[in-house]
């Protein structure tokens, strides 16, 4: 195997573009009487209409032709066209684009009857190079990237998913979530949309082990667009990346199918009504039993996720077409905890020590999350330049989260000595306790939605507008307390009195309408598109705190004429703000400040994207710096996934950093991608601490009041390093491996509650390295298959092992604070899963 530091490259067959119809000399002409009006021409027909990308936008110079001549035309720059076809007979016209599947569409027309139609095309699987030199859009726009997702069912990853395939390019510090943070935000400063549809993750999961799928079916999915800044002001109201997904529009009958000992899935779609109905059909079931009980935590676990999504479509006439989006996903998390061994190791000058802490659990956990979509979108063609899409939603969450956990607990210097009798015990005991964590949190989240967009493509100006309104319906109870007991001792300690700590406890009934809005234009300053700018503003409203926000954005990208590198640079400027929703507002005591305004910021992003080759194969090569300032912060801790917001705008930050993409094929047919990043985040509270000088009995003397400074944020991590490799061997094909290498430097740890000891803990770097291998087993030859045989209408059947963790890395999500007889505080670490494998097999047919 060819283990080689790669880019995405995509090398295709290049569709040479037709000869121009030529004309053919006129017929004599035949005088005709007079006040006869001409005669119509014969045997001939009409087809026109436009043809769009996989993002809906228009295609020009696209050729069209008539299967089995040479003659045609090319579609204009709005992707329009009008071809003359015969009538009454069947004819099929073939649409062939550099970088796309060519398009057939089939013809019986009567004498001089006109069709229209809209072509869609999609990005050829196997074409590479030409995507490299194809329409120049993807590379004009600042901070977006273009994922293959049909790599999303290769990567070696414990979830899968779209979002493993974003983790190499933003890095990640949890394999068990799909959530990530881009360029210094949080989980919650992330966009998403399918089709066009924003979509939600649950609130009150505090353990990524609590996690189920991700909303995003890759099997279903057709274009993923992710801008890690910079993006356009089509795109709504948060401060750090946007992830559009569009779904694909079927053509024929098709489907796949995996199973796999963490995941199911099958997916299903077709066309009926001569092509008029079309549906895409996906289910899927995971369960995480066997990588969760590979964790310190032993017990029982029973976590189960499954969901049901549909696309449906239906073409009302040549230029109206209606779709319904629907998904219903249901997450449930039992577990019985038994015990835990966790270790530290601690070095110093003055000793060395290897701290254990035993603990026995009584009790049990039980959590339910039900997330439902609705969506319904007509879309109208009034012109080949205008175009309508009027949109309908509803997002509902239903969150439930019950546990009343005991933990009895050892903690003290662990024998490691394997020639002794004690080894693996606690030989020294430094502390010991109990503690119980108790919730009992409900939730529900209801999101109406009605949106109306717009499209007007002129010569040079490609006008886009949106108009929305919204209503947000939050139902919240929490109750949720813990208890410690250190040697006989509640803590906090009060004399003759047992007290709880922690405690969050509200009812909560907000409600919130907002409104929004946007206008953009993206204007190409010639025809060759060397010069293009795309400016737009939009607006934000809400009635709960009566926050009008206003938001300009600008972007650019040039390309040299004089250069003879394949080199266009971009940049963009604008403010991103992120108006407040249920857990930015929740104080950690559970009560909610209804005050609390939008975050805002200003960032500029620039850089470049060259093509190139090395030797006979195209690479790209992306360079990206970017700054953002962000005022009114609402501060935040982050412990494992869960984020716990000060409920307070009383922060300044920023971000800064450089990225560098390589994008290309190790071997042909097998993308690989390469990311390197650099990064700092800071933020300083407005805020003062009480620092105390304690005595030897540990009695505090004198404090003084100390003003926070700039400090390291949650997500602050110097440095990032992604890499995904395929690759097969040199003789034999059907043989493939995939590497999915993580690594990301040290993050700081909050003490959560205490401003005193902010980044007081470091997390070790992460270093995640996952590599699988597959085998194929049935190959596209249908021919050589009996008519009997059960697999004769699949495509392939493809079977894959995996090894997470190869290095059986014990990276640090967390910690846990113990304190000893002494009152001194060690801080525990808890590692993530170590190495495991994983089988499944996948077939398409």
């Amino acid at each position: 195997m060819r283990i080689v530091i790669a880019a995405l490259i995509l090398f295709s067959q290049m569709l040479a573009l037709p000869a121009l119809a030529q004309k053919k000399p006129p017929p004599p002409h035949t005088p005709t009487p007079p006040h006869t009006p001409a005669a119509p021409q014969r045997h001939v027909a009409f087809v026109s209409g436009r043809v769009l990308d996989e993002n809906e936008n228009p295609l020009p110079n696209v050729s069209v032709t008539i299967l089995g001549r040479q003659s045609g035309l090319t579609t204009t720059d709005s992707g329009t066209f009008r071809i003359k076809v015969p009538s009454e007979k069947a004819i099929a016209l073939v649409f062939s684009y550099t970088g796309y599947k060519t398009e057939q569409r089939n013809f019986l027309l009567n004498e001089n009857e006109e069709e229209k139609i809209v072509v869609r095309l999609e990005p050829g699987a196997k074409a590479l190079q030409q995507v490299i030199v194809q329409d120049q859009r993807d590379r004009q726009e600042a901070g977006l990237i273009k994922v293959n997702p049909k790599n999303a069912i290769n990567i070696p990853t414990p979830v899968g998913g779209i979002e493993s395939l974003l983790k190499i390019f933003v890095g990640s510090n949890n394999e068990l979530t799909s959530q990530y943070s881009v360029r210094g935000g949080n989980y919650d400063e992330n966009l998403t949309y399918i089709n066009d549809f924003e979509v939600f993750r649950p609130y009150l999961v505090n353990n990524a082990q609590q996690e189920g799928l991700s909303i995003i079916n890759p099997e279903l999915t057709r274009s993923v667009s992710f801008y890690t800044g910079g993006f356009q002001a089509r795109y709504g109201d948060k401060i750090s990346s946007a992830l559009d997904i569009q779904y694909r529009k079927p053509t024929e009958f098709g489907g796949s199918a995996y199973v796999g000992l963490l995941e199911q899935g099958l997916h299903l779609e077709g066309t009926a009504a001569n092509n008029k109905f079309t549906w895409l059909v996906g289910a899927r079931n995971r369960t995480n039993s066997s990588l969760l009980s590979s964790q310190e935590t032993k017990g029982t676990y029973a976590p189960s996720s499954s969901d049901l999504q549909a696309q449906l479509g239906y073409q009302l006439n040549p230029r109206t077409q209606l779709e319904l989006l629907g998904a219903l996903s249901q997450t449930r998390f039992h577990l019985i905890p038994q015990s835990s061994q966790l270790t530290s190791s601690i070095f110093s000058p003055y000793y060395t020590a290897n701290l254990g802490l035993d603990i026995f659990f009584d009790g049990q956990e039980k959590d339910s999350y039900q997330t439902n979509l609705l969506g319904l979108s007509l879309t109208q063609q009034l012109n080949p330049r205008l175009k309508f899409k009027w949109m309908a939603s509803r997002f509902e969450d239903k969150e439930q989260q019950s546990q009343d956990i005991i933990g009895v607990y050892l903690f003290g210097d662990r024998d490691f000595d394997k020639t002794s009798s004690t080894f693996g015990q606690i030989t020294n005991p430094l502390g010991a306790g109990a503690y119980q964590n108790f919730s009992r949190d409900r939730l529900n989240i209801d999101v109406y939605n009605a949106t109306h967009k717009g499209y007007l493509s002129l010569k040079h100006h490609y006008l886009q507008w949106g108009l929305g309104i919204e209503r947000q319906t939050v139902q919240s109870h929490l109750d949720e307390w813990q208890y410690q007991d250190s040697a006989g001792y509640s803590l906090p300690y009060v004399p003759g009195v047992p007290t709880v700590s922690n405690v969050v406890q509200g009812d909560q009934h907000p409600g919130i309408t907002r409104t929004t809005g946007y206008i953009q234009d993206n204007l190409l300053f010639s025809d060759s598109a060397r010069f293009t700018l795309q400016g737009g503003i939009r607006y934000n409203y809400n009635d709960l705190n009566n926050e009008l926000l206003l938001s300009p954005r600008l972007g650019a990208s040039w390309r040299p004429r004089s250069s003879k590198r394949d080199i266009i640079y971009r940049a963009s400027v604008g403010i991103y703000d992120q108006p407040p929703f249920f857990r930015e507002m929740l104080r950690p005591d559970g009560t909610l400040n209804t005050g609390l305004k939008a975050q805002r910021s200003w960032q500029v992003t620039a850089g470049f994207d060259q093509n190139f080759k090395l030797g006979e194969r195209p690479f790209r090569f992306t360079t990206e710096a970017y700054y953002k300032n962000m005022s009114r912060v609402d501060p935040y801790d982050i412990n494992n996934v869960h984020i716990q917001y000060f409920a307070l705008n009383d922060a300044k930050a920023y971000a800064t950093g450089v990225e560098f993409r390589l994008t290309g094929e190790l071997v042909k047919d097998a993308e690989s991608y390469l990311s390197l990043g650099f990064m700092r985040s800071m933020e300083k509270i407005d805020t003062f601490f009480n620092r105390y000088t304690i005595d030897s009995l540990g009695h505090p003397l004198d404090s003084t009041r100390t003003k926070m400074g700039w400090v390291r944020r949650p997500s602050d991590r110097l440095f990032n390093l992604g890499l995904y490799l395929q690759d097969y061997l040199a003789t034999n094909k059907n043989l493939k491996a995939y590497l999915n290498f993580l690594y990301g430097s040290n993050l700081p740890f909050n003490i959560p509650g205490n401003l005193q000891y902010r980044n007081a803990l470091t997390i070790d770097p992460y270093i995640r390295i996952d590599i699988g291998f597959s085998a194929l087993l049935l190959d596209s030859e249908k021919s050589n298959r009996r008519s009997h045989s059960p697999f004769r209408n699949f495509e392939n059947i493809w079977a894959t092992l995996e090894v997470f963790n190869l290095i059986d890395r014990a990276n640090t999500i967390s910690y846990l604070l113990i304190k000893d007889f002494s009152n001194t505080t060690y801080a525990i670490p808890n590692r993530l899963t170590p190495r495991l494998l994983n089988l499944k097999l996948v077939g398409r047919f």
